[in-house]
């Protein structure tokens, strides 16, 4: 698929987005390695996440709702100020808030009431210093025709984008559902969207592949991809060529562990070395 004029704006948007990672990001190289608390940290407190990321030589969270760090939109003004000064002493080059915020229901009243979650939301990433809010599709409604699913989902994530934007926040869009995930449709709602302040987090699906390739899913997509989540990096997915064309395309952004099983904290700084050293052969090619 040839890129169009307004894809090559949004890619740069895209690097211009990374480059806030600051100077040491630049210095370490194109991908950088980061954690989402989804499944491997949901039981890790705040502090024992921070110090095991550290050590384990991570540069990044994705904080999950509804597990045990506790970064919550429940969290006051002095508790968020706590909060953004932790991540500060850890080090930490990107951190992200991880939604369940979805626009995909028939009833607008439902999608009305993501949107304001999602505002707030926003807010607490403002307050904590995170980068990004990340938030999903989940699939198409039946007995709703799927091109009006598509478009309301888009014009929902352009509010949300508008009132990031006013925040210094981005919405990330997880490529995420059953049905949602297919890149094409991911693709549609993006071009509904349209805002510059909403991008894309890549979530490492099966459909992503053609033949045992994501190439063509990747240029359909590459002009949003402002995040991605990698999973079990021994399975069959082809990281290898993943991570090759993402270095190849200019994109300086996370690459954000999301594996499935819990790690006990006792075993997660040993289980996170693990994982880096397998993320960074693939890296090599």
């Amino acid at each position: 698929m040839a890129l169009t004029r307004r894809d090559v704006v949004r890619m740069g948007l895209a690097s211009a987005g990374a480059l806030a990672l600051g100077p040491r990001a630049r210095a370490a190289g194109s991908l950088h390695l980061g954690l989402v608390t989804y499944n491997v940290a949901k039981d890790w407190d705040l502090e024992t996440l921070l110090r095991l990321v550290r050590e384990a030589g991570l540069e990044g969270v994705e904080f999950r709702t509804t597990h045990a760090h506790g970064v919550e939109r429940s969290l006051s003004p002095e508790e968020r100020k706590d909060v953004k000064e932790k991540c500060q002493d850890a080090g930490l080059l990107q951190t992200s808030l991880g939604t369940v915020c979805e626009f995909h229901a028939p009833d607008p009243a439902v999608v009305a009431r993501n949107v304001e979650d999602c505002r707030e939301w926003v807010l607490l990433a403002k307050d904590i210093g995170a980068r990004g809010v990340k938030v999903r599709p989940n699939g198409l409604p039946k007995d709703v025709p799927e091109e009006k699913t598509l478009e309301q989902i888009g014009r929902a994530l352009a509010q949300c984008g508008a009132f990031a934007r006013d925040h210094g926040v981005e919405i990330w869009v997880e490529v995420h559902g059953d049905q949602t995930k297919v890149p094409a449709r991911m693709r549609r709602i993006m071009d509904v969207c349209s805002h510059p302040s909403v991008g894309l987090t890549w979530n490492s699906n099966d459909t992503d592949m053609t033949d045992g390739s994501v190439a063509a899913s990747f240029a359909l997509l590459r002009p949003f991809i402002r995040c991605c989540h990698i999973t079990d990096l021994r399975s069959g997915y082809p990281y290898r060529e993943l991570f090759a064309l993402l270095d190849k395309s200019g994109f300086a952004g996370f690459t954000l562990c999301e594996f499935p099983d819990t790690v006990p904290a006792s075993n997660g700084a040993a289980w996170l070395k693990d994982y880096r050293a397998r993320w960074e052969e693939l890296k090599r090619g």
